[in-house]
């Protein structure tokens, strides 16, 4: 199985720094998965790597470019020694909408990954920030995640975030909410509320998170969405096949 692991900067930055004990968590989590399945990791933090280097204002869209430019290779530069404990190479593949919106464009993602995979390479995504424009930005990688998923042909999206689950009302607002944990529609009213980011580099937040499932939903791919803080869940559902925690969005029975 094909498995796309998109992980959010609220996950992977702490009091503007990289979370170095979470993205550790992370890699030994892929790690294991690699063993069973082809994994692609959808990777956000670019931004907030640059302003451990520059503190710029991320609000101004040329200042976030900036940011993204310096953060690419400080992220790609912890990832690779991370992964060099366990004698994996990775390879950084950068996208915009402008590419997912060409099908020669997505053929030729799809090619570089898929050799990428063949030759046991770990392939890392992000968006190029660097050179999106506001008009073509993604805004999110929840929704890159999504269409990287469908475009490499994969089978699976995992969404790791701040968000464990999806539930019934929102928790921060009522203590006595539940987490939903099969899915298999999602109502068009929860998809057009707006976006509400717990974390000053996110630009998602549970909608986004939900617009990526139910365009997945929609090509017969299941996404599953669980806490990136603590990976129990997502290590339940995929390395033990048993479904304790998270939500698992999908179009069968």
């Amino acid at each position: 199985m094909r498995v796309v692991v998109k992980v959010g900067s609220a996950v992977l930055t702490q009091d503007g720094e990289i979370a170095l004990e979470r993205m550790q968590a992370l890699v030994d989590f892929l790690t294991e998965l690699r063993k069973e399945h082809e994994v692609i990791l959808v990777s956000s933090g670019a931004v907030a790597g640059g302003y451990t280097k520059l503190k710029l204002d991320r609000n101004i869209i040329a200042n976030k470019q900036a940011l993204a430019a310096i953060g690419q290779p400080v992220l790609m530069n912890k990832y690779t020694r991370k992964f060099l404990q366990y004698d994996i190479m990775v390879a950084q593949v950068l996208v915009t909408a402008a590419n997912l919106n060409s099908q020669d464009d997505i053929k030729r993602v799809r090619s570089t990954v898929k050799t990428l995979l063949c030759h046991d390479v770990l392939p890392i995504v992000n968006e190029n920030d660097a050179t999106a424009t506001e008009e073509l930005e993604l805004g999110d990688n929840d929704q890159l995640s999504a269409y990287i998923t469908k475009g490499t042909e994969s089978d699976m999206l995992i969404i790791l975030s701040d968000i464990d689950a999806y539930y019934d009302s929102d928790p921060r607002q009522n203590r006595d909410a539940k987490p939903l944990k099969i899915l298999n529609k999602i109502d068009e009213e929860e998809l057009r509320k707006d976006v509400s980011p717990n974390n000053i580099f996110a630009t998602g937040g549970i909608v986004t998170k939900l617009k990526a499932a139910d365009y997945l939903l929609k090509a017969n791919i299941d996404t599953f969405l669980a806490s990136g803080f603590d990976l129990s869940d997502v290590k339940s559902f995929m390395i033990e096949s048993s479904h304790e925690g998270g939500t698992l969005f999908t179009c069968k029975g």
